[in-house]
């Protein structure tokens, strides 16, 4: 969606107003850009979804479409991190990038929305035995590390 903001497509400007605020991209959109995005790669052996799913109708959304295509998630990773960590992140992160969203406004929003609409795909996953929980709260190499080895299990598991 960051790539349709990007190069300023119609949607992309549609996008950006809901990102801008800290609101999730209604359903109808995600749902519709997830569907080209796997049409576009239907050979591929696995896909990753970053901030994707964001809600339970989402994640039970993607559940079906792969399934209709005789593929299931492996694994859904929660990068656990401390609130007052997110807050510091996206200070320093704002201070080099471009990015409306980059406010303590918007991510107090964002969190906010999270908390109600995200966070329960934790237990959505957990009930199925695929979720990972990896701490965020390591240095960057660490968490990909963590990241890296949840990703390689599931590649050796095709």
């Amino acid at each position: 969606m960051r790539e349709e903001i990007s190069i300023h497509s119609a949607i992309g400007e549609v996008i950006r107003k809901f990102i801008d605020r800290g609101f999730l991209v209604p359903n109808d959109i995600v749902l519709r850009e997830i569907r080209v995005c796997t049409d576009h790669h239907i050979q591929a052996k696995g896909l990753l979804f970053d901030g994707f799913p964001r809600t339970v109708f989402q994640a039970t959304y993607l559940d079906e479409l792969l399934h209709s295509r005789n593929h299931e998630i492996c694994k859904a990773i929660y990068l656990n991190v401390e609130e007052e960590e997110l807050f510091n992140r996206v200070r320093h992160r704002s201070e080099n990038s471009q990015r409306s969203d980059d406010s303590d406004e918007v991510l107090q929003n964002r969190i906010s929305v999270y908390q109600q609409e995200t966070f329960p795909l934790v237990e959505y996953y957990r009930k199925q035995g695929k979720l990972a929980e990896v701490s965020g709260m390591a240095s960057v190499d660490e968490v990909f590390q963590r990241i890296d080895s949840h990703i390689q299990n599931c590649i050796k598991k095709k």
